[in-house]
């Protein structure tokens, strides 16, 4: 049961303390929308999309007008786009097509973000995959409401070289597509290793294959919420500490299922996982850097930074899993940079560089995010991070990703805009010294030996 004290308890965390739910993500399968004539495929995608989540915004505001909890954003994610397409799709422009319908549909039913113009090569490409792979710099640059990922790599089979090289060209393209906007359409491209298949958040939403015909995933935030407990215990033990971060996170995970149980009862759709992710916003007060700074650091990057993150990561967890039975997507700490006011702080401070956040992504939850960098830098530069990125995910066993955002026209010193939920981002520089033989050999990097457990 629970009290009137655990009632008060979650109002101040509602009210003073920035936490919501960032997120009702409805996933859905467009298995069944496949043809052979493009026109049919985007048809059938079209009515699917509106038919299946037409209540979607409006049981979100329901909810959040009952219990008094601010539900951010209502999202969709899609069957990887690359297998729908693959029957009907004959160029980049078909892709795009459908593309425009997807975006069409996501405007029609109201939502944020629909995600899932996505291709999984982790070991190889099919003619598809490729296909849609060289279309997201149009299908980026000509839609609103689209977000495209690439997983690249896996534990199990390596990394594909050929499409890290290719990612860093079609990245590239993305930002002089959109290069009167601070090259925006790359904040919406994200690449992956061990990309889950029940992620809600975006860009890197889709619906796996092996999934429900549909199914409702929430993700929870809360930065400000733990950020307040630990002002409570300021100079206390490791102990202590671990212990506030893990009872917050059981309380912001239990307001997560709270939300995804009446969203599933409501729209009659099953439910799947909570994310418990702490993600930032460019609020003041709602910041995972600020955390890392309450936990002991003058600014993130600081000595100790990528063990006090371990901690505040694993206690996430901790706490979580016993607040839900189904605990999915990333799940833990997100250090994006535009999107986190105490990261901005920090690398203007001098405190962060991209290789201070690469070896904090070996601890946390995703990896390289919303970093905008100088708007020359190098196709192969840029397919060199993303290997760097690839390989902590698949040697470490988790999920990482890479958001890189050259900003066309822009360079170090200067700042990129992008608004809303997006914020803004110091250009931050990056290692000028070339990898270009080593991304341009063929092929793919090999699994690790502990992947093979057959």
């Amino acid at each position: 049961m629970i009290n009137i004290f655990e009632v008060n308890e979650t109002n101040d965390m509602i009210e003073k303390e920035n936490l919501d739910v960032r997120t009702i993500t409805l996933g859905i399968s467009l298995l069944d929308c496949c043809s052979e004539d493009v026109d049919k495929t985007c048809d059938k995608i079209y009515e699917k999309i509106t038919h299946k989540a037409e209540k979607l915004v409006s049981v979100g505001e329901d909810i959040s007008h009952e219990f008094g909890i601010p539900i951010v954003n209502k999202r969709i994610s899609v069957t990887p786009v690359s297998l729908i397409g693959a029957s009907s799709c004959r160029s980049t422009d078909d892709f795009v097509k459908i593309a425009k319908t997807l975006d069409r549909a996501a405007s029609t039913v109201g939502i944020n973000f629909l995600g899932g113009y996505s291709a999984l090569v982790s070991k190889g490409m099919t003619s598809a995959d490729e296909m849609l792979i060289r279309s997201i710099p149009e299908a980026l640059s000509t839609t609103n409401l689209v977000c495209s990922s690439v997983n690249l790599g896996s534990t199990k089979t390596g990394i594909n070289m050929d499409a890290v090289r290719l990612m860093g060209e079609i990245i590239k393209e993305t930002a002089e597509k959109t290069r009167d906007n601070d090259s925006i359409g790359c904040a919406k491209l994200v690449v992956f290793c061990n990309a889950p298949d029940d992620n809600p958040f975006m860009a890197g939403a889709f619906h796996g294959v092996t999934e429900a015909d549909s199914i409702i995933n929430v993700g929870v935030s809360g930065p400000g919420v733990v950020k307040y407990a630990l002002e409570k215990v300021r100079g206390e033990s490791f102990e202590v500490l671990c212990e506030t971060i893990k009872k917050t996170a059981f309380k912001v995970t239990r307001v997560g299922q709270l939300v995804a149980r009446e969203a599933s009862n409501m729209l009659g759709v099953p439910f799947g996982i909570v994310d418990l992710s702490l993600a930032p916003t460019p609020a003041i007060g709602d910041s995972v850097a600020d955390i890392l700074c309450e936990i002991g650091l003058e600014h993130a990057g600081a000595p100790g930074t990528t063990a006090a993150l371990a901690l505040l990561n694993d206690q996430v967890k901790k706490g979580g899993v016993m607040a839900s039975s189904y605990v999915g997507g990333l799940s833990g700490a997100f250090i994006p940079v535009s999107e986190d006011q105490g990261m901005i702080d920090a690398v203007n401070a001098g405190a962060l560089t991209l290789e201070k956040l690469e070896a904090m992504t070996c601890v946390c939850s995703v990896g390289l995010d919303m970093i905008a960098i100088p708007g020359d830098t190098k196709a192969t530069t840029i397919s060199g991070i993303i290997a760097d990125e690839m390989a902590i995910g698949m040697v470490n066993q988790k999920t990482t990703a890479v958001r890189l955002i050259p900003v066309i026209g822009k360079g170090v010193g200067e700042k990129a805009e992008f608004g809303g939920l997006l914020g803004y981002a110091p250009i931050m520089p990056v290692n000028g010294f070339s990898c270009d033989a080593f991304v341009n050999r063929t092929g793919r990097i090999p699994a690790p030996i502990h992947s093979f457990k057959n």
